[in-house]
């Protein structure tokens, strides 16, 4: 087998960012580009397709199976998706990374294919002595992590359960080199709710399913005004917003001015702490809703959600990170990630990587250098602690 090149950090990256990876768009040409650069010899690499055959997550292994039990060695996992990049502001294609400065620009060099292009990397240079590793070094590239965490969703209800990965898993979310060993779930639901129509000039003829709605919009402003008060077991990690957030996004009802709606949608979101459940704040909103709306034609469905994640502060993978970047605090993030649906799969999860959440998202990404370059040291070491 011929080996392909060994690209640097930074051109591999350049490689990562050429492809559109979009979320509405399949990721299929960048994962057969990852495949191909990763079919080298001590290196495994296994599809993952989605129901329709149009997304795939990637699972690649170095070295030796883990133990079944004891699950040793070490998991990198990020997203191939991106967001998309349709803003005015971009100041160059941002689908060709360009470096200005100590920074690369493009879309994705920070969230996150700088740590994708860093943990592919990590693996192939590892592949040369994968037969002096006493314990695997496994990756999960997932797709669709920018729609809701789709893919590590699927991941997890799919890959058989007697095929054991290593347990300790680095999730590389931009953290500016920061180790996050908590963050919040995030929940999506729609509330519809359903009325009569008429022609607004015989209004007794209908029944308005805007104004009804209005009232558990009300009941939902209530609702968020008491959860700011309230603190839950791990408020104190999350200084900024110390309370379960929740938003009413988007309302669409009606369709003329002379019609009587007979249909309103209410878009909502929800980030819960850990030690939270989905399931138990899901249902406080349906009992808010349920006294507002008595009488009222509705549903509360749920959209899709990703769970929260904890790690313990005296986790040997977090307290090694730790001491890699003498961090002493504890960090939390507020936004979900895979990280979540791995912990729900038996996956002990931080998050770590170059880039700062800041500037992900935005027109004019970009990574900062000295970051990428620190991180690529830090897998290295990691590896050979926990699999060498």
């Amino acid at each position: 087998m011929n080996r392909p090149t060994l690209l640097s950090d930074i051109e591999l990256l350049g490689r990562l960012i050429s492809f559109d990876s979009t979320s509405c768009y399949s990721n299929l040409p960048i994962a057969d580009f990852i495949c191909d650069y990763l079919d080298r010899p001590g290196v495994q690499i296994e599809r993952n397709f989605s129901d329709d055959g149009e997304k795939v997550n990637l699972v690649v292994t170095v070295g030796p199976e883990t133990h079944p039990i004891r699950r040793d060695g070490l998991m990198l996992s990020g997203h191939m998706d991106v967001v998309p990049a349709t803003e005015p502001e971009w100041q160059s294609n941002p689908f060709e990374m360009v470096r200005r400065d100590d920074r690369l620009v493009g879309r994705g060099t920070c969230d996150m294919k700088g740590f994708v292009a860093l943990a592919i990397n990590t693996a192939a240079r590892f592949a040369n002595s994968a037969s002096e590793l006493k314990a695997p070094l496994a990756l999960i590239l997932t797709f669709d992590e920018e729609l809701g965490t789709l893919g590590a969703h699927h991941f997890m209800e799919t890959w058989p359960k007697d095929r054991a990965l290593p347990q300790r898993g680095i999730i590389g979310e931009p953290t500016s080199l920061k180790v996050v060993r908590l963050h919040k779930g995030h929940a999506k639901a729609v509330l519809t709710v359903r009325g009569t129509p008429a022609h607004s000039g015989y209004p007794h003829l209908g029944h308005n399913a805007v104004e009804a709605a209005a009232r558990g919009i009300q009941a939902l402003g209530r609702l968020r005004r008491e959860l700011e008060q309230e603190r839950g077991e791990h408020s104190e990690h999350f200084p900024e917003v110390p309370f379960v957030a929740l938003n009413v996004a988007t309302i669409h009802g009606g369709s003329a001015i002379n019609i009587v709606p007979d249909r309103c949608v209410v878009e909502l979101g929800f980030r819960i702490l850990p030690g939270m459940t989905m399931e138990a704040f899901s249902r406080r909103i349906h009992d808010t809703l349920a006294d507002a709306l008595d009488g009222e034609d509705w549903s509360l469905e749920p959209l899709n959600h990703s769970p929260p994640m904890l790690l313990s502060d005296d986790h040997d993978l977090y307290r090694a990170v730790c001491e890699l970047n003498d961090q002493q605090e504890t960090v939390s993030a507020s936004y979900a990630t895979d990280a979540g649906w791995l912990q729900e799969g038996g996956f002990d999860c931080l998050l770590y990587g170059p880039g700062n959440i800041g500037v992900a998202h935005k027109p004019n990404e970009w990574l900062p250098i000295p970051e990428l370059e620190q991180c690529s040291k830090d897998l290295g070491v990691l590896v050979q602690r926990f699999c060498g």
